[in-house]
């Protein structure tokens, strides 16, 4: 394995540098004081494991770490610090592998080890660069592969997820770090907020290895960047089907239900992320817009069935919404249903309620007069 070794300290370097040596398989290809990553990007691409001190006076271990990460994603690096109790915490923690100062032989063995296994294990086929990736956004964050079975990616933390999706939602812009603690670690100091920061990023690019073909996550001044290539997202293939679908006819109506169940949910409703809510809202309207006019459709072909299973969708996302509510009510009332009348504007009712609203007087009228050509007609 090729090492590499980044410290301030001479001395310690020096130290692990001898450790190092008595391993076989293990070759120091270089050491550092100061470490430039962009200056070694040839270097980077042959190194197998990094030695990496955790405080230095230049850069945050933590953050030159995901800056080395975002040049070769198959580095292994091993974090050196000297003995605290809270920092060993904090690494186990976070996931992290580390050695305590001075290196010990026996541990630093272990360790080189367990990294060689490492580099062993990642013989799983990478994704073919021509792979399509699809991501699913709808209801909640999945991954799919040309069609093929859906995964759930197991994050490290729920932050480093939120962190993900926030730049995926902000894709080819660059966020501040600054507006990203502010956000996502609001309880806790700026110094150990973007500690937080430089392991959340590390750990996604540890867990999107495997998709390295398609995310590239950028550190760009005082801010991140994500870009995209091979990748659809759902949501944003379905709103673009509906934007330019034609008009609804016959002839198209199977394009229409066949394309509207790409809606499987909200815009990642299930994590209830406040910087999510207005792009939810939005793609919940143009979905609303369309399911009404599906529904006016089956009801001018007077096909009762299906106009009812949209206005019943339209009632089961929006539960408080009177339109819909109201032309399920005058529906059965064509059809001649009239217990299912009574029904639906006692479930208008409970459902406003529960919003601490009450019926229009438009639709209190029209049930009421409704209720009395009834009486007449007995």
């Amino acid at each position: 394995m090729k090492v590499i070794l980044i410290d301030d300290e001479s001395l310690a370097l020096d130290f692990l540098e001898f450790q190092i040596n008595k391993i076989e398989n293990a070759d120091v290809i270089g050491k550092y004081n100061y470490f430039d990553a962009e200056k070694h990007t040839d270097l980077l691409a042959e190194v197998d494991v990094i030695f990496l001190d955790i405080e230095m006076p230049e850069i945050n271990g933590l953050e030159l770490a995901e800056k080395l990460l975002e040049i070769n994603a198959n580095i292994s690096i091993v974090f050196v610090t000297a003995f605290n109790h809270y920092a060993v915490q904090a690494f186990e923690l976070n996931a992290l592998d580390y050695v305590l100062k001075p290196v010990q032989f026996e541990r630093l063995k272990k360790t080189l080890e367990r990294v060689e296994r490492k580099v062993n294990n990642q013989k799983h086929p990478s994704f073919v660069k021509d792979d399509v990736l699809r991501i699913n956004v709808s209801r909640e964050l999945t991954f799919e592969l040309n069609g093929g079975t859906t995964e759930f990616i197991s994050w490290r933390t729920a932050k480093s997820q939120e962190l993900f999706l926030y730049l995926l939602h902000h894709e080819n812009k660059t966020v501040r770090k600054s507006e990203i603690v502010e956000l996502i670690w609001t309880e806790f100091g700026p110094e150990k907020a973007y500690s937080q920061l430089y392991t959340a990023i590390y750990h996604i690019r540890k867990t999107l290895k495997k998709f390295n073909d398609h995310f590239i996550i950028k550190n760009v001044g005082e801010g991140y960047n994500l870009s995209t290539q091979k990748v659809s997202i759902d949501l944003a293939e379905w709103e673009h089907k509906m934007k330019t679908a034609p008009k609804i006819t016959t002839e198209t109506i199977d394009y229409f239900e066949k394309n509207m169940k790409l809606y499987k949910g909200g815009y990642l409703q299930e994590y209830h992320y406040l910087w999510a809510e207005a792009e939810c809202y939005r793609l919940e309207q143009v979905w609303l817009k369309i399911a009404f006019r599906l529904a006016s459709y089956y009801v001018k072909q007077k096909d009762v069935e299906k106009a009812e299973t949209w206005y019943k969708k339209i009632c089961l996302l929006r539960p408080e919404d009177e339109d819909a509510h109201f032309s399920l009510m005058k529906l059965y009332d064509s059809s001649g249903m009239a217990f299912l009348v009574d029904r639906q504007y006692h479930e208008l009712e409970e459902a406003l309620k529960a919003f601490d609203l009450q019926i229009s007087t438009n639709v209190k009228t029209w049930f009421t007069q409704w209720k009395e050509n009834k009486k007449s007609i007995r």
